[in-house]
């Protein structure tokens, strides 16, 4: 298999707006898709932004969407496999809203959508109701695809699974803020290597309400040596999945192989 060419989109758009990030991701994937990127990730609740307060319920829309539509057309226009942040709602439970992250497929076709199952302090908790669901996966150029987001990485059960699952990227929209930029720093290459797999960290960037997002945006390899890193501004980076370094390092290193989970009981 060749190589998954992937692009990391670092903008926090604009709070509010959702047609203004929405040209912004089109923007975004016609650049991406030109440099010969097959996969283009947005942040955490991108279309909308992340502190709206109230607005979240405002804009939330279902995974079949209007917006939902819009990101379709622009992945089918530009050949170019899309994962965007959002607010869902659930059209069956009245008032539920979920933090969500979606994956919308070259075609325009979606692949997969996965809600926050880690909810991180009283503004999320206040706002939206966590996920049950932990793996979710996808198949992308024979690349098998999971999704995370942010708060989630955090904890290492989470991305154990998903190794146990045989993710071999793993994608997490992000709205890391200040102070923790040691997730970015030295939590994601961490969280790759000993799970044997390429993570794709792409954050939120610059004030926004009472939060200050510190970028850093990443792609991490199974070796826990960092791809490409943005900075602390508005960035598109790119950097190479490659599946038969992928296959090498597995071979490599033995943790997946090594574990005891019979004496891991305790933990659950």
């Amino acid at each position: 298999m060749s190589p998954l060419h992937t692009a990391l989109l670092q903008s926090s758009g604009r709070p509010g707006e959702v047609a203004h990030n929405l040209r912004v991701l089109a923007d975004a994937a016609r650049t991406a898709a030109a440099t010969g990127a097959r996969l283009l990730a947005c942040p955490e609740l991108f279309l909308t932004g992340y502190a709206i307060g109230g607005d979240v319920h405002r804009l939330a829309e279902p995974a079949d969407g209007d917006s939902a539509r819009a990101v379709g057309r622009i992945a089918a226009e530009h050949g170019i496999a899309v994962l965007y942040g959002y607010p869902e709602r659930d059209p069956e439970a009245a008032g539920t809203v979920y933090n969500a992250a979606q994956l919308i497929g070259p075609d325009g076709t979606a692949l997969a959508n996965y809600r926050k199952t880690h909810l991180f302090g009283c503004f999320e908790r206040e706002w939206f109701t966590p996920g049950e669901r932990t793996v979710v996966q996808a198949e992308l150029d024979g690349i098998r695809i999971g999704l995370l987001i942010c708060y989630d990485v955090e904890f290492p059960e989470n991305v154990r699974a998903h190794a146990l699952a045989g993710t071999d990227l793993l994608l997490v929209p992000t709205a890391q803020m200040h102070p923790f930029q040691i997730v970015p720093e030295q939590v994601i290459p961490v969280r790759a290597f000993e799970n044997q797999m390429y993570v794709a960290y792409v954050n939120r960037v610059g004030a926004e309400g009472e939060f200050e997002f510190v970028g850093l945006s990443c792609l991490a390899g199974p070796d826990g040596v960092v791809r490409t890193r943005a900075g602390r501004s508005e960035q598109l980076v790119q950097a190479a999945v490659d599946p038969a370094f992928l296959k090498e390092a597995r071979e490599n290193n033995p943790y997946l192989h090594d574990r005891r989970p019979e004496l891991y009981t305790d933990l659950v």
